[in-house]
């Protein structure tokens, strides 16, 4: 591990206005296990899953935001613009977002042998790129 990281995953917080619509996709639709609630310092809620040793941060402000990040995924803007989550059942994955009503954004493809990916956006149009390792 790199020097002076203290822990081998990531933790991402996601800002919304919109919690229990993300909430049902986080949970429900991508089936993140909820680790715990916790009270923001300031007003808030924090709701953390985890995914392997990273965790998800699904966060309601209080006051909640007035400024939203700029749409339009990786060529959108610059910053952030997605993050990547591994998956077992890529197919049944997007199937299940689909069906759900989320956005595909780009629909599964191979990138390069063995590697097959998949674009999603989240309620509040944040994208996931779901990969398949075969």
């Amino acid at each position: 591990m790199s020097k002076g990281i203290q822990k081998p995953a990531i933790d991402l917080g996601i800002i919304t206005n919109n919690l229990d619509t993300m909430l049902s996709f986080y949970r429900d639709t991508l089936g993140l296990e909820l680790e715990a609630v916790i009270d923001m310092p300031g007003g808030g809620v924090m709701n953390r899953f985890k995914v392997g040793e990273s965790i998800v941060k699904i966060i309601e402000t209080d006051p909640k935001p007035d400024v939203e990040a700029p749409p339009g995924g990786i060529r959108g803007a610059t910053g952030y613009r997605y993050w990547t989550l591994h998956v077992d059942d890529l197919s049944g994955t997007v199937a299940r977002i689909s069906d759900a009503g989320y956005k595909v954004v780009v629909p599964e493809k191979t990138i390069r042998e063995g590697v097959t990916i998949a674009i999603v956006a989240d309620p509040d149009g944040n994208w996931v790129e779901l990969l398949h390792n075969s």
